[in-house]
Parts: C-alpha cells; structure tokens; sequence
C-alpha cells in the first residue's frame, strides 16, 4: 500500500492532524499519532480501531506520541503550575453523594491511566479522607524550591488533601467565611501536587463563601452538578447550574450526574424501583442544554465500599465500576470539547462594598 491509501482508511477514524508519520516496509506499516488522551483504554481502542481496518496480510504497528494541549496563555497568575485541568464537583444540597460521586470519579480516571488528585474543599464536613481509608494520615512538609510545601496524602493512585487532616475526628471546625478561604487558600497554593492530569475540588452542599473562594482562587476548566432525581434536589441543583453560569463567574458546566437513580433489590436483580423518581437529571440536564454524564445506582454496597475506605469503582467488572467508568469517559468527552471550545476561564475578583459582593472578571 502507498502512503496515500493508508491515510485515507486513517482519516475516517481519526483527525488528519493526529497522523504524524507513516513508514511501509513491505506488509509492515508503521504509524505514528499524536494523541491528547494518553490514558491506556483509550491507546488500546484506537489501536484495536485501526489494526482493523487493514487487510489481516498487514502488520500495523501504531506507535503514540501523547501531546499534552496547552490552552492559549490568559492573565491567571494564579494557575496551579503542572495541573492541566481543574474540576469543581458540586451539588445543590447535601446528601446526594456528592464525595462519594467525587472519590470514585478520581479513581475511575485513575484506572484509566490518568494522574489524579482531589482537593476536598468541605471545610466545615470533610469525608474524602473516610472513603479513602485515610483518616489517621498526616501529610508531611516537604522543600521544593527552598518552599516549605505540604505533601498530599496518595491512595489508590490519587492524591488527596483535606482539612480532615489537620482537625481530629470529633473535632469541629468552627470557622468564619475569610478564615474558611485562608486555610482553602493554603491547601490549594501550599500543596506539591505534582503533575496532574485532573485536580478534582470537592466541594461543599449549596453555594456560598467556599465556592467563590475557588472561583477566586484559581481557574476551573469546567463544573460538574451531581443530584439525585426528587423534585427537593433538582430546584437546588438548578441553583447550582444557575451560580457557574453567572455572567461574571462564567465556569462552563461539563455535565450533570445523576446519583441514586434506581434501587435494585438483592433478591430481585431484575427489578428497579425508580425510588427518588425517573430521569429527573437527565430532563433538567436536556432543559439546561448541559450534557448528562451518567447515572449511579442506589446499591448498598456503594456505601458499605465509602464506609470502608475502598471506593466502589475500584471493584473491577462489577455494575458499579462499569457506571462510573462510563461516567468518566464522559467527563473526559466533555472536558476535550470545552478546552477545544472555550477560551480558558479566568479567576474572578471579588470585592466588597457596603455589606455586598460585587463579583467581577479579572
């Protein structure tokens, strides 16, 4: 086969501008591609996409150049150097499973080949570090460039920071808003993250200090709402939406996730009980005009595995780690097709005046 021939059968798999360079020798054809997923599922499912759709009378050998996509440079001083991208997981209210949606998102990403760390911003109710089985950890201070920095707690192939580790158990923060967002600050601009693929910032029910903090802070690539289907959660969950999409906050929403969609009996594996009704995310996700990333199921064993310490999603081939596999593709769909998109966020500066917020775009 001639170059011409092969790059026509590659170009209606993948974009013209991935294909970096083709040797043939004979049968033997020798591709290279730049790829922005550098995740293993992915690599293997293109190649398997690729071998084919060749003649079996070919050896094809695909060799991947991972190229990480830098955004256009923008005036953020404050963005964290070595994060690619920053994820806000929110809900409208508590209870929905918001962390529980948050630890397994990380470790299903995680699975899938990526460098993930989770900021749990939940000042006053921090439990990332229960469902990572990490309670009793303290992290350590190490030098980086003459910097005292903190050092984030790793399990499961993702690094964790969280007030958790710095308050005891049954001791309760009881902070004002700016003594909040200091300590939030510090976490954020204090930590040896490394290189990360994905910060994912957990943060808490409803929409107040800690969120504009964040926004403040530091520039997220986009937000994710988690609800559960009741009527209760959604009208909070529009909130949320309604907050990021804010003239002059402007943080695009990635998607919506729905969490205990339906409940399926242990002794009746074929039955759902749509509990908390059906499809109620997915309808507002349809009425936003935001994608719908996915749904979870109410299982027991979701929270016996957050209880314990061992995400859920770690539980290979099992219902629960397929959901949020799916889910994770699709957060990583989504996030491609807003950095593609979109310009970058900025950080936004927040000053106040006679008792009130006045919100604006740096």
């Amino acid at each position: 086969m001639d170059k011409r021939e092969i790059i026509n059968i590659l170009e209606k798999i993948i974009p013209p501008s991935q294909i970096r360079n083709i040797n043939v020798f004979g049968t033997e054809i020798i591709i290279d591609l730049n790829i922005e997923n550098p995740s293993l599922h992915a690599k293997k499912k293109l190649e398997k996409s690729i071998i084919s759709s060749f003649e079996k009378r070919h050896k094809i050998i695909v060799n991947f150049n991972v190229e990480k996509r830098k955004v256009v440079p923008n005036d953020n001083k404050n963005e964290l150097i070595g994060v690619d991208n920053v994820i806000a997981i929110s809900s409208g209210k508590g209870g929905v499973g918001k962390s529980t949606i948050t630890s397994n998102l990380a470790t299903s990403l995680s699975k899938m080949g990526f460098k993930v760390g989770i900021l749990d911003s939940d000042i006053y109710g921090p439990s990332i570090p229960t469902m990572f089985d990490v309670e009793s950890s303290r992290p350590a201070s190490v030098k980086i460039d003459n910097k005292s920095m903190i050092e984030p707690i790793e399990n499961y192939g993702v690094k964790i920071l969280s007030i958790g580790f710095f308050t005891e158990p049954n001791q309760a923060v009881i902070w004002r808003g700016p003594m909040a967002s200091k300590a939030l600050n510090q976490m954020i601009f204090d930590t040896n993250w490394g290189e990360l693929d994905f910060l994912l910032v957990d943060l808490p029910p409803g929409t107040g200090d800690i969120h504009l903090s964040i926004v403040q802070s530091i520039p997220l690539n986009g937000a994710i709402v988690v609800s559960t289907p009741q009527k209760v959660a959604l009208s909070d969950a529009k909130r949320g939406i309604s907050m990021f999409n804010q003239k002059n906050i402007d943080v695009p929403v990635l998607g919506l996730i729905e969490n205990m969609a339906y409940f399926v009996p242990e002794d009746m594996p074929e039955k759902k009980y749509f509990i908390f009704g059906k499809d109620g995310v997915k309808n507002l996700a349809d009425d936003s005009n935001v994608p719908f990333l996915g749904l979870v199921p109410l299982f027991k064993s979701i929270r016996e595995a957050s209880d314990f310490g061992h995400p859920a999603s770690l539980q290979d081939n099992s219902v629960i780690s397929k959901s949020f596999e799916e889910i994770a593709k699709n957060v990583v769909s989504s996030l491609l097709e807003r950095n593609n998109h979109l310009p970058p966020t900025k950080i936004v500066k927040i000053t106040t005046m006679a008792g009130c917020s006045a919100i604006n775009k740096k």
